[in-house]
């Protein structure tokens, strides 16, 4: 059997082999084989009856911990098991922190310790306490403004009106033996980048992905940078549609306001902020992309994620007081929500992607845009096609020999390929080989 994430074979005992023991503790546990290649062939341990003795001492001694220590003897050898359970506090090898991830052990340091700590103590990282913070450098005008939000959606009653901030905080859980908890200052304190690096949104506009045309940075609490990045999304960034109806005007979106609002919600709440690197949002002239540093929860994927029509919010306090301001309508219908109103719009499902730590939501336009198109099979006179007559809503074969200088023949097989492929729809005329969208 090789190696894998809950087993290491070494051929010999060293001290230094304390560290994988420790990774193991601080992991899921696992099994260190002492007297085994990396194969797993048994190769022999020396000293055997002075090991038996040492190792137990040494684990307890240096790491705090109790591990079952097995020989097993073989044609071949003896061997020693070494039995580590999962620990649920933090273990230390001389004051330096080990971590089994996959087949490696790694030391933790910096962020990625912090966070094991405070997951290790049952804490996130939005609810722990900041010292030295009062409540009077919060904003004022942004506890009016959620309590306006939370009565408007029925989730504050009329008594909150009265409370102070301090009130409020409490009611919400941002305080921690009467300090205010970093949840507390990214959402109400005026200018939370004083407290955390990164604590803001990015959005461009890009021609391709190397074509920056325009940008702008949104400061503030989050309250604010939600409200501000809608407005530019919804005004800067991409065109309303207008249409009548009798003499009202009507206005409608090229996105779903809910859906961009729900994908920004979603990378607030799921935001890494540890990992200093602020929201990013990439508008294109057929997409929108929202990244964010981030992770979902253990052993999760995207299935799972699309599966349980779940948010899982990274930053809970942060999220909670979302959805008691009524930003959030209902918990755990996040996706669901996104793709049920692009759905309704008439645009493609959005996708979700996850690389390592970076999370994307990506929103499309329609359907008959270049990249979803190539991944098709489509040829580029196809693809070009489909996008040059879509407005139209129809095109013809002579249409299509004329605009590609081809053949009849080739035009009528890569418009039947479109058919069968349910792009475009054979229409029975007379005159002409018409073919509509």
């Amino acid at each position: 059997m090789l190696e894998q994430q809950n087993i290491e074979y070494k051929s010999e005992w060293k001290d230094e082999y304390l560290k994988w023991i420790c990774g193991f503790a601080n992991a899921q546990g696992g099994t260190l084989f002492i007297g085994k290649n990396d194969n797993g062939n048994v190769v022999d341990v020396k000293n055997v009856k002075k090991l038996l003795e040492d190792l137990p001492n040494k684990i307890a001694a240096i790491l705090g911990i109790v591990a079952d220590v097995n020989l097993h003897k073989t044609p071949q050898g003896h061997y020693i098991e070494i039995i580590v359970e999962p620990q649920p506090y933090p273990v230390s090898y001389k004051g330096e922190y080990h971590f089994r991830s996959g087949s490696t052990k790694q030391e933790l340091k910096g962020m990625a310790l912090d966070k094991f700590l405070l997951q290790k103590y049952g804490k996130k990282w939005d609810g722990v306490p900041i010292p030295n913070v009062s409540v009077s450098e919060l904003k004022q005008e942004t506890f009016e403004f959620f309590k306006e939000k939370g009565l408007d959606s029925k989730r504050l009653d009329e008594k909150c009106r009265k409370d102070t901030p301090e009130q409020l905080l409490n009611n919400l859980n941002l305080t921690d033996n009467g300090r205010l908890k970093r949840a507390a200052l990214l959402l109400f304190h005026p200018d939370p980048e004083k407290f955390i690096t990164g604590a803001y949104i990015k959005i461009g506009f890009f021609r391709s992905e190397s074509d920056l045309q325009f940008q702008d940075e949104v400061h503030g609490n989050l309250f604010e940078q939600v409200e501000r990045t809608m407005e530019l999304l919804l005004t800067k960034y991409t065109r309303a549609l207008v249409d009548y109806k009798g003499l009202s005007r009507i206005e409608t979106y090229e996105y779903p306001e809910a859906a961009l609002r729900e994908a920004l919600l979603n990378a607030v709440t799921h935001k890494d902020y540890a990992g200093c690197a602020p929201i990013q949002i990439r508008v294109y002239s057929d997409k929108i992309k929202i990244w964010n540093e981030g992770q979902l929860p253990e052993n999760w994927t995207i299935k799972n994620l699309l599966q349980e029509h779940s948010s899982r919010p990274y930053n809970p306090d942060i999220a909670n007081t979302f959805f008691r301001s009524g930003y959030i309508e209902s918990w755990g219908r996040g996706i669901s929500k996104i793709r049920e109103q692009c759905s309704q719009a008439g645009l493609p499902t959005p996708d979700f992607k996850i690389e390592n730590s970076d999370f994307w939501v990506i929103f499309k336009k329609d359907t008959y845009n270049k990249d979803d198109l190539s991944s098709k099979g489509l040829n580029e006179r196809q693809i070009e096609a489909l996008i040059h007559f879509k407005s139209k809503g129809e095109v013809t074969t002579s249409e299509y020999m004329k605009l590609y200088n081809v053949a009849e023949r080739t035009a009528r097989n890569d418009l039947k390929d479109l058919v069968e492929k349910k792009y475009l729809k054979k229409q029975n005329d007379k005159k002409l080989s018409k073919y509509v969208f």
